[in-house]
């Protein structure tokens, strides 16, 4: 595999950007891209140092899933060189490109060989953003870094977090959505919300721990997204993304990128249809683009939202007025119906009267209404005595991941409310339940269907 790389057209691009970018970013999709940028070459004349590049620091790299090519801006005299897998890495064996430019760059000076100066960048070739995006992104990181690196004099630690975005793993978890129908007294999973985790990371939260206060979060949201899409391939139900406003404002204000998320949903053997964007509560600047109008491109698609958290004290009713029809589902915030009538009776019927309210809020837009975070029996009947019959609740179902979901869907339908009632009012059942959450593998397991 090296001596085909080394003998192979490794000067691609060298003379020319555009024909760099299609060959570095355009023909690796949805893969890693590290740009090595080298400023400050002496010692060596420009063909020395790129075959140098080409065999010491390929050795320092120590991986045979590689291509590489190379652009040298001349007025600048910086050289760029892309690197790529050939397949894919696994998130076990990243390889720390920062350490091996570092290692390199040592024993050039140590041998009297070349110095230079050099910064590292790399980010995900996503689907939705252009070759210029890209492009820019990594160009402004590399300088950036390598600022970095001459005020530290060391290279760049190995970020748990860019090494999980830029890798080429997919994974995701998903907590099923229960609805009960009323005429055959039985539970069903339709589908889901997906989440970030189930292996590098636990959450969202915890991947946002580990990024950088200087990085784009909007930009980190869109790649999340996309991995998580990628993660859900050929799964069925109808699927729910949290994205808040700004970052759909501001990713997707540019109608062909929505083209491009279609076309990405598509390949991965999912129905825009059944792709559903939960908008999450966090205020939003409307000085350049509308977000009823951006939304409205998606739904011209066949993509749907939700309003998350949306409570008595909810800031969400102005997106809900806003989007009107393009709201198909209510996310019900436990404020709203976690209450004892005994305890506080005023807060009793101010919560049934905005129940109500949410209600004639879905039956305008055919949308429907789900109740969050539902913790014991009682709450779960007195929803449904007041016609709320969908729930994502871990007294039913707790997170699992894609592939479990994927694996069991067709076995998650028509458990009869006997059943639910018996798993949640039993005390060693309940417990059970807790720890698996799982009703549906708990009730086979005790052979309750």
């Amino acid at each position: 595999m090296k001596n085909q790389l080394l003998t192979g057209p490794y000067y691609f691009g060298m003379k020319d950007l555009e024909v760099f970018k299609k060959h570095f970013i355009q023909e690796n999709k949805g893969k890693p891209l590290f740009l090595i940028r080298f400023e400050n070459i002496t010692g060596i004349e420009l063909t020395e140092f790129l075959d140098l590049l080409r065999t010491e620091f390929y050795s320092c790299l120590d991986l045979e899933d590689i291509c590489f090519g190379f652009h040298y801006l001349e007025k600048q005299n910086i050289l760029l060189m892309g690197i790529s897998p050939l397949f894919e890495w696994d998130i076990e064996k990243f390889p720390n490109i920062e350490n091996s430019v570092g290692k390199f760059q040592q024993q050039c000076l140590q041998n009297k060989i070349v110095s230079f100066h050099f910064g590292v960048s790399r980010t995900q070739s996503n689907f939705i953003s252009d070759n210029e995006e890209i492009f820019a992104e990594l160009f402004k990181s590399s300088e950036k870094n390598l600022n970095d690196n001459l005020v530290r004099w060391s290279w760049t630690y190995y970020n748990k977090a860019n090494t999980y975005i830029s890798g080429s793993v997919h994974e995701a978890m998903i907590q099923p959505t229960v609805i009960f129908n009323p005429k055959d007294k039985t539970y069903s999973v339709k589908g889901g919300e997906v989440f970030l985790g189930g292996g590098a990371y636990i959450g969202y939260k915890d991947l946002i721990n580990d990024i950088p206060s200087d990085q784009d979060i909007n930009r980190i949201e869109l790649l999340i997204l996309e991995k998580l899409i990628i993660a859900c391939e050929g799964a069925p139900g109808l699927l729910k993304f949290n994205i808040s406003p700004q970052s759909l404002i501001d990713t997707f204000s540019q109608n062909d990128r929505v083209d491009r998320l279609k076309k990405l949903i598509l390949s991965k053997d999912l129905s825009p249809e059944n792709v559903r964007f939960e908008l999450v509560e966090k205020p939003y600047d409307e000085s350049k683009f509308h977000l009823k109008d951006v939304c409205h491109a998606f739904y011209s698609h066949g993509m749907s939202f939700a309003a998350d958290d949306f409570g008595v004290k909810s800031q969400s009713h102005q997106i809900v007025l806003d989007l009107g029809i393009m709201i198909k589902e209510f996310k019900l915030d436990p404020i709203s119906f976690k209450f004892k009538i005994e305890e506080d009776q005023i807060k009793f019927l101010d919560n049934l009267a905005f129940i109500d309210y949410c209600k004639r809020l879905a039956d305008n837009r055919e949308a429907v209404i789900t109740a969050e975070a539902v913790e014991d029996f009682d709450t779960l009947n007195f929803l449904m005595e007041h016609q709320i019959y969908q729930f994502q609740a871990n007294i039913l179902f707790g997170k699992m991941t894609v592939t479990d979901y994927k694996r069991d869907f067709d076995l998650l339908h028509s458990i009869h409310e006997d059943v639910v009632k018996e798993v949640l009012t039993d005390k060693i059942l309940s417990e059970k339940q807790k720890k698996v959450g799982n009703l549906f593998l708990v009730a086979s397991e005790e052979g309750l269907i």
